[in-house]
């Protein structure tokens, strides 16, 4: 019993370390493999940026274009980042974390967003890899932010001179100059009552 005693909290100690090592070992390569993929992607959807910038010329509808454009690189990197948090999400369920597809979705998407207020937890022993999805999720966003930052600053430059907007009012055209205003150099003008009596001229 005594050398029971004496090596139970060393088992212990070695069956947390193990846990510590396990979440390390699936999270580390989880970690890379996201950051990778987050980088190709962004690289992607940059050149489907480039793509729309270079169809639209027509600078008279700026606002329109620059909305376009951020509209979709929104929508794509929104994408990107779900099938990142899908990929924990398949890690969690393989490892028998969470109990069911949705549960590990939900909380992927929450650790990865650090919104944590789902009400669901992973099994004790795994939990160290919801801390560091939170880690890889700070890396994807900050990626993300300065990848947005750089668009808008490739589209809408400061000292850019497409703000504010230049509004292009269509020309007005002269009214027609009345005929009775139209007399030759030198001529003189008739008095209303010549032009109604002509007889009184005389």
């Amino acid at each position: 019993m005594l050398l029971r005693s004496a090596i139970w909290p060393w088992k212990d100690a070695a069956v947390d370390a193990l846990a510590w090592n396990s979440n390390w070992a699936w999270s580390a390569p989880l970690i890379v493999l996201t950051v990778i993929l987050h980088v190709i992607g962004l690289g992607i959807i940059n050149e489907r940026a480039i793509q729309i910038e270079a169809a639209v010329k027509n600078r008279r509808h700026f606002l329109f274009f620059f909305g376009l454009v951020m509209g979709i690189t929104t929508l794509f990197v929104t994408v990107l980042h779900g099938i990142e948090a899908s990929i924990w999400a398949v890690a969690y369920r393989l490892l028998g974390a969470l109990p069911d597809t949705r549960d590990a979705v939900l909380y992927s998407l929450g650790a990865m967003t650090t919104y944590g207020h789902a009400g669901i937890f992973l099994a004790p022993h795994w939990r160290l890899m919801g801390a560091l999805e939170a880690l890889n999720g700070m890396m994807l966003f900050g990626l993300t932010t300065a990848f947005m930052f750089a668009i808008i600053q490739r589209i809408w430059p400061p000292g850019s001179e497409a703000w504010p907007p230049r509004i292009r009012w269509p020309k007005r055209k002269n009214p027609p100059i009345p005929r009775a205003r139209l007399q030759p150099a030198g001529s003189v003008s008739h008095s209303a009552a010549e032009r109604i009596d002509p007889s009184s001229a005389e």
